[in-house]
């Protein structure tokens, strides 16, 4: 047991998911005692068989599918817009100062404003519809990406650069044959943790004139304080996010074998 408390070392495919496992079952267990023992109102804290029956009820009638496919469509068109840009323009900063002098300063203002700020201007600008549920995520996740993906390449060992040059590599093979692959560990990385962003955008961009989503069912059931509802809708969610991480996490191991996470 001693090795598996020890830094940088891996446990056991078992131990792991044994460790896993026991969490989930903590946390399924507390919320049992709290809502079964009463410790708790139901209208605050539904027990975890209403929660349940709930979501049964939701998927029987199709209505939880349709607010999963409207979510997914706004999270996942907001998301590979914003990273379609950002990947390049990030890998261009991090890597040339002049491209960074230009475009920094505007980044770096923009990527602190807070989102819910903009929506009004994003009603104005494109209208209530999809599109600027759409442009809520693009803008929660465009700015962060562009400054963490300049800072992995801005940390590309400059020694690759310069053997690469030793051997003869021109400036565009240097690129695209050493810079960019170095990069793209620490660019699926960034992408993985910014998914994770634009989910969490999800409830404010379903604040934008929405009549279905998962952000716009847990808003509707707020109001009739329709606590199970509004847990079926934060754990769906949850899943979600946990599929699409565990999706990046595949895919990091199948596009870059040569990265030391696809060992």
């Amino acid at each position: 047991m001693a090795g598996w408390l020890t830094p940088k070392e891996p446990i056991p495919p078992a131990v792991h998911l044994t460790a896993s496992s026991l969490t989930v079952l903590v946390l399924l267990g507390g919320w049992a005692a709290l809502s079964y023992g009463g410790f708790v109102r139901p209208e605050f804290l539904p027990a975890p068989h209403q929660v349940a029956l709930s979501a049964v009820e939701l998927a029987g009638d199709g209505t939880l599918w349709t607010h999963i496919r409207a979510s997914c469509f706004v999270i996942f068109t907001g998301f590979v817009l914003a990273s379609a840009l950002a990947v390049p323009l990030g890998i261009l900063m991090g890597s040339f100062a002049l491209v960074e002098a230009l475009i920094e300063p505007v980044i770096d203002f923009v990527r602190y404003l807070p989102v819910s700020a903009m929506i009004p201007l994003l009603i104005l600008w494109v209208g209530i519809d999809y599109e600027a549920r759409v442009a809520v995520i693009f803008i929660g996740t465009f700015f962060q990406q562009m400054i963490l993906i300049a800072d992995v390449a801005a940390h590309v060992s400059r020694d690759l650069l310069d053997v690469s040059y030793t051997l003869g590599a021109d400036r565009g093979q240097v690129v695209y044959r050493v810079l960019i692959p170095a990069t793209l560990p620490g660019v699926m990385d960034t992408l993985r943790i910014t998914m994770g962003w634009a989910w969490t955008y999800l409830v404010v961009a379903e604040l934008v004139a929405a009549n279905r989503g998962l952000g716009y069912m847990i808003l509707n059931s707020m109001r009739g304080l329709f606590t199970d509802r509004i847990f079926v809708g934060i754990m769906v969610i949850g899943l979600l996010g946990l599929l699409t991480d565990q999706g990046f996490k595949y895919l990091h191991r199948w596009l870059l074998p040569w990265s030391p996470k696809a060992g």
